[in-house]
């Protein structure tokens, strides 16, 4: 990928001391454009702690909110608990090229993530809604490459109350072909359906890089084969991994989503009707992963990390963070493994400590668990 034009920020706290106003510098704020494979323009941005990080976290934005949107909240809290946190726009997101709102292929999304990642020395990814499947699908194309993740409310399934009636779904692959760009899809209003605040919703209606139309056919399309496909392999590997699923004969056997292998954080809103919080719990309990965690926050909607009350949104960060500083947190893994501790963060603050057989030999740091 080739870098464009670069911008630079500073994040700072003001405080009286002796009379005088004085400014602490809590981060770098650094913007830029760069080209992918295909010569558009992405928009990129990354906030740098001004102490050495404790680990590197890159963004994967959903579908409403672009990595630009992010900073002022996700970004600056993460910064202030000294995490280096980078993102991208997707194409037709944000500031990046592409017709907004629209999605040709969700391979490419995939694969501009995956570029700008491996181009830097990133190993943590964050993925909410969309990015939770943007995440997902990164850590199969590279399942030794990344110390962990968090997943908040992922899309692996859309919920049967947002999908479109079922006889436009059936019709949705040859309409996106003939007309992919038109926003026709009918569905629930995902801004109004995730998130809570009336305030932040306007404030979103107001910003210019936010798509406000329907769902375009071919975005609708390529969202509803990316989360059927992985609400599959969910299943297929539940089946053989869990006894809980063996009564679903149904499902074809198929181990590929055993690739879930990395340590992860997965966190869903109970009262979530945009993406379904159950198969969130059939990722927890399928995926090959060691360390692995979820929480569950009865009455909390899709918007998790933006849409609720501040106190809300104060609790999950705060568990993020609690998690994090945890330097006696061990492995945990239960079938019911609703607000449960883990161990995942162990291996973002203690960058020495070896699991599995792989260790990236540059940086010190475990690349890959079993």
């Amino acid at each position: 990928m080739t870098r464009l034009v670069s911008h630079k920020f500073v994040n700072s706290t003001a405080d009286h001391q002796h009379g005088r106003l004085i400014f602490t510098c809590i981060s770098l704020q650094y913007a830029e454009f760069i080209l992918n494979s295909r010569g558009l323009k992405l928009f990129t941005c990354r906030w740098i702690p001004r102490d050495d990080p404790v680990a590197l976290v890159f963004l994967c934005h959903g579908n409403i909110l672009p990595s630009g949107q992010y900073l002022p909240g996700t970004a600056t809290r993460l910064a202030e608990a000294r995490y280096a946190v980078y993102g991208i726009d997707y194409e037709g997101h944000g500031k990046s090229s592409g017709l907004k709102g629209y999605i040709p292929s969700f391979d490419n999304i995939v694969k501009d993530c995956n570029d700008y990642f491996s181009s830097t020395r990133q190993r943590f990814l964050f993925g909410e809604s969309m990015g939770g499947a943007v995440a997902l699908l990164i850590h199969r194309k590279k399942p030794m490459f990344w110390h962990g993740a968090v997943l908040v409310a992922p899309m692996c399934k859309i919920s049967d109350k947002m999908k479109p009636p079922a006889i436009f779904v059936n019709l949705l692959g040859t309409v996106s072909r003939m007309f992919p760009t038109w926003g026709v899809v009918p569905t629930l209003n995902i801004l109004k359906n995730a998130n809570k605040n009336p305030e932040r919703r306007e404030e979103l209606l107001r910003n210019p890089y936010y798509y406000k139309g329907r769902p375009r056919l071919k975005t609708a399309h390529e969202l509803l084969l990316t989360s059927t496909d992985l609400e599959k392999n969910l299943n297929q590997v539940a089946l053989l991994v869990s006894p809980v699923f063996s009564t679903r004969a149904s499902f074809p056997i198929d181990v590929r989503l055993l690739q879930v292998s990395l340590p992860f954080l997965l966190l869903h809103g109970g009262d979530d009707v945009i993406t379904d919080p159950m198969v969130s719990q059939v990722l927890y309990e399928s995926a090959a992963s060691a360390d692995k965690t979820f929480k569950l926050y009865p009455g909390m909607w899709h918007a998790l990390i933006s849409g609720e009350p501040p106190e809300s949104i104060e609790l999950v960060f705060s568990d993020i963070i609690r998690l994090a500083e945890r330097p006696d947190a061990k492995p945990r893994v239960d079938i019911r493994c609703v607000d449960r501790e883990s161990a995942l963060w162990e291996l973002l603050l203690h960058p020495t400590l070896t699991v599995g057989a792989f260790v990236d030999s540059s940086l010190m740091r475990v690349v890959g668990a079993s």
